[in-house]
């Protein structure tokens, strides 16, 4: 597979959101978290990670943002669960396009 630079800087820029979403310690802890249960509310997400509901909430939204999370509503609750397949697909394309320029 030949990749130019101009692919791999485009491939690059796809990827910088998720870079960005999963360099904050506490959203690691909170992927951490949803990668052991199905789903998870904010309140046993804050408990879990020793976060306020607020701050879980904030990560909470930028992962949704990146597509890592999803968001069930049931009630008045919100549920939590890690949706990683898009993002892992994105990464090992970047990952291939920079062993290709190699």
């Amino acid at each position: 597979m030949s990749v130019t630079t101009k692919q791999l800087a485009k491939t690059f820029s796809k990827c910088a959101p998720l870079f960005m979403a999963l360099g904050e310690p506490a959203r690691q802890k909170i992927i951490l978290v949803l990668a052991d249960v199905n789903e998870m509310n904010v309140g046993d997400l804050a408990l879990r990670v020793e976060l306020s509901r607020p701050a879980v909430s904030h990560h909470l939204k930028v992962l949704r943002q990146v597509e890592l999370v999803k968001r069930r509503r049931h009630g008045t609750e919100n549920f939590y669960a890690l949706v990683i397949d898009d993002a892992l697909a994105l990464l090992s394309r970047f990952v291939a396009e920079v062993n290709a320029c190699k």
